[in-house]
């Protein structure tokens, strides 16, 4: 097991046609939060988002690509939350509008009392084919969780189970967790179709199964990811897929700035420089601050 966590597990469950993928993030949330003083229900949300984004990057694997997942929002205090997955690397941020504040009530946290209207989007883009999909889900549910469920409700085509879970230590360290479970296309296992052919008891097990799943346990980073598929699973067999180590995946340097802004016509860029001659560029994934003088 990677020393705390960080961890992507696969596994399929053969006898009930069924796949999915259950991820754990400790120090790529600690990297990625500690580098802004975001209020503690942004910080829990995109610890969620994060860890939703690395389900999806596993699930549609985006060969030398890379998958975002863009919350937009208008009338509440996060204008932009935005998180990617690239190589197994992981990359987030916020955007607040600090013109409004937070609601201090129970619904402090929920999509609507952040965003207030707003839409969820998933973008794919295929490097290697030059392909691009592109998923979008309004924002009206309470919960992340419950917007990834009607992406998947709305847009594809297996069913499609899906738990997500923060939780902040005494220490103040982030420990998120999710779990991706999703009935095989009838062509890959043999299996009917949940949505085609009515009620499947394979699938509804699966699903009950899954979904008993609780918040501490996605989020226990002392609880290994074989031994919580073990313990949701048991009654079946789980074949456990090689296990992926994710990492904070900020791209950002000097040189690649440096290559973006040569892309400019020099009229451009005489137009971003200041009165020394300096261009600064500001990184909002890592809250860094770059002055090249180009």
């Amino acid at each position: 097991m990677a020393e705390g966590g960080d961890r992507l597990v696969g596994f399929t469950i053969p006898g009930r046609s069924a796949r999915g993928r259950l991820v754990r993030l400790g120090p790529v949330l600690d990297e990625v939060l500690g580098a802004h003083a975001y209020p503690e229900p942004v910080a829990r949300l995109l610890a969620e988002t994060l860890a939703l984004t690395a389900l999806l990057g596993a699930l549609f694997r985006p060969e030398d690509g890379q998958l975002t997942l863009q919350a937009k929002g208008q009338g509440g205090p996060v204008r932009l939350m935005v998180a990617d997955f690239k190589d197994w690397a992981l990359r987030g941020y916020a955007a607040l509008d600090l013109d409004r504040r937070f609601a201090t009530d129970a619904s402090a946290g929920t999509l609507e009392a952040l965003f207030g209207e707003g839409q969820l989007i998933l973008t794919l883009d295929q490097t290697s084919s030059a392909e691009r999909y592109q998923g979008i889900v309004e924002l009206g549910a309470s919960s992340l969780e419950a917007a990834a469920q009607n992406y998947f409700e709305n847009s594809e085509q297996l069913p499609t189970l899906v738990r997500l879970a923060a939780d902040r230590a005494e220490d103040g360290r982030w420990t998120a967790g999710g779990l991706l479970v999703q009935q095989l296309a009838r062509s890959e296992e043999g299996g009917a179709r949940l949505h085609v052919e009515g009620a499947n008891p394979d699938w509804a097990h699966v699903a009950v199964l899954g979904g008993s799943v609780t918040a501490d346990e996605l989020a226990d980073p002392d609880l290994s990811e074989e031994t919580l598929l073990w313990r949701l699973f048991n009654e079946d067999e789980v074949r456990v897929l090689p296990t992926e180590t994710l990492t904070r995946g900020c791209r950002c340097s000097v040189e690649h700035i440096r290559n973006v802004l040569e892309q400019f016509p020099e009229a451009e860029r005489a137009e971003m420089r200041n009165a020394d001659g300096v261009i600064s560029v500001d990184c909002e994934f890592c809250s860094k601050q770059f002055l090249l003088e180009i």
